[in-house]
């Protein structure tokens, strides 16, 4: 049990430890994290229901998360093959893509939430 909780800790560590890699070196999840602060912003501003809340937090969530995937994905790809390959290009082009649908639904979804507060 206490060799469970040590390395329970040591997992939560290195997540922190990635999160923070992350947010330093990925200037596409920095853009997301002040888009996420003008969101929780406007949330308070125009006071949302807390469903609205809901959607809106696991909706911020799902888009740094999917970025953080697609980071994961492609510094895998860059260490596999640091040179220019086209089915490594072809695998980043798609979790790119990932992301950009994600970042898609997100903006519809806040397009839902604020554009009826807003008019």
């Amino acid at each position: 049990m206490k060799i469970f909780i040590i390395n329970r800790i040591k997992s939560i560590g290195y997540a922190f430890k990635g999160a923070y890699l992350l947010f330093k070196k990925e200037a596409s999840i920095q853009t997301q994290v002040v888009i996420a602060i003008i969101t929780i912003i406007a949330g308070f501003y125009f006071e949302i229901s807390a469903t609205e809340w809901t959607v809106q937090l696991l909706t911020i969530a799902l888009v740094m998360g999917v970025e953080g995937v697609n980071t994961a994905i492609e510094e895998m790809a860059d260490f596999i093959h640091p040179d220019y390959n086209q089915d490594i290009g072809r695998i980043k082009d798609i979790s790119a893509g990932a992301v950009f649908l994600v970042a898609v639904v997100a903006m519809v979804i806040g397009a839902i939430i604020y554009v009826p507060k807003i008019f």
